[in-house]
């Protein structure tokens, strides 16, 4: 499955709209996604599964890169 991550480059960084990151991020589960970039300190706002349509939309984006964890 693929999600998509949004978060804050750092913990103690206030969430903020406009400073909000996103991320692609292969895993079976959130539990794995959240697993995997325990080591990066970022602060974490959503993980969103990404099937179907949705997926596809997101695939289409130019932005649209799978991060390697």
């Amino acid at each position: 499955m693929i999600f998509k991550v949004y978060y804050q480059e750092t913990k103690v960084q206030v969430p903020v709209r406009e400073n909000t990151k996103t991320m692609y991020v292969e895993a079976e589960t959130q539990r794995e996604v959240r697993k995997k970039l325990q080591d990066r300190n970022y602060n974490i706002e959503f993980i969103q599964q990404l099937e179907g349509e949705h997926l596809e939309y997101e695939q289409a984006s130019e932005y649209f890169e799978l991060e390697q964890v």
